[in-house]
């Protein structure tokens, strides 16, 4: 029980990183925030990434030093009303008062965070997770303890543990990916790559005076920034061609924040095609 109140501590991490992360993300561009703050939600991604893996880290540890130093957790019971009533059932109930809704909640927040492209979101749903699957464990032992099995707390929480160190380290990664722009990927689980930059290459190919294009893009928080070379077929009105081509891009995709656009020629073209392969 003291683990899980620990771990509920930790667990208001992931929904304090989201509401502060989409509060400055939305805020405009300043002259020493050029970009704006969009960044922000990556590092309130990071905080959410770090807080899983702390959280199943100590309940690994907790389970390791409990089976190491064999722990005999006793669960006594208290007088109401004149009856001995087992203090384990208002644990479990506890333990259900929070659990149940973390586990609707995870739910719910998964199958959100994809639509608003939100990965703090998607974080926030595997502490959600990892709520009602220590608060399993919890119940679990204090089931066990109850007849007398007390090995079953450690076991319980042990093997949990090692799934949330996993969900901890994978988003932590992904997280650490996005900030060294890394490629986009597609859903907020990273199991696809993002096929927005050749979306939008194919939409400038189609324009009449680009003959090819090669768009490179890099993730800030929920939106994308990126540049797009471009072989043009002629340069008669090419700032105006360039500002119709950078709203049509803008327009294919919400997530299409910024996209600067430079002429270039053909063999520089694929120079740098050349330098991608190889890197």
């Amino acid at each position: 029980m003291r683990t899980s109140w620990l771990e509920d501590m930790i667990s208001m991490v992931p929904p304090m990183a989201f509401l502060i992360s989409s509060r400055f993300a939305t805020r405009a561009a300043t002259k020493s925030c050029p970009y704006g703050m969009h960044a922000s939600v990556s590092i309130g991604y990071v905080t959410a990434s770090l807080a899983i893996f702390a959280m199943g880290a100590f309940l690994l540890i907790e389970a390791t030093l409990k089976l190491i130093h064999q722990d005999r957790a006793t669960i006594g019971g208290f007088d109401l009303f004149g009856t001995t009533i087992w203090a384990g059932w208002p644990m479990l109930f506890a333990l259900a008062y929070t659990g149940i809704p973390s586990f609707f909640l995870g739910r719910a927040k998964k199958k959100l965070a994809p639509v608003i492209h939100d990965k703090v979101l998607y974080a926030d749903a595997e502490m959600n997770r990892a709520d009602w699957m220590a608060e399993s464990a919890a119940a679990v032992g204090v089931l066990g303890a109850g007849f007398g099995y007390w090995w079953t707390d450690p076991v319980a929480a042990g093997l949990v543990s090692l799934d949330i160190v996993r969900d901890g380290l994978n988003n932590l990664r992904a997280a650490v990916n996005d900030l060294i722009d890394e490629t986009p990927r597609r859903t907020t689980d990273r199991s696809q790559l993002e096929t927005l930059p050749e979306e939008v290459a194919g939409e400038l190919e189609k324009l009449p005076w680009i003959e090819r294009a090669d768009v490179r893009m890099r993730e800030e928080g929920h939106v994308f920034f990126g540049e797009a070379f471009v072989v043009p077929i002629t340069t008669e009105n090419i700032v105006r061609d360039i500002a119709d081509a950078v709203r049509k891009a803008r327009a294919l995709n919400w997530r299409v924040h910024d996209l600067t656009i430079m002429p270039v020629e053909a063999s520089e073209l694929q120079d740098d095609d050349d330098d991608r392969k190889e890197r």
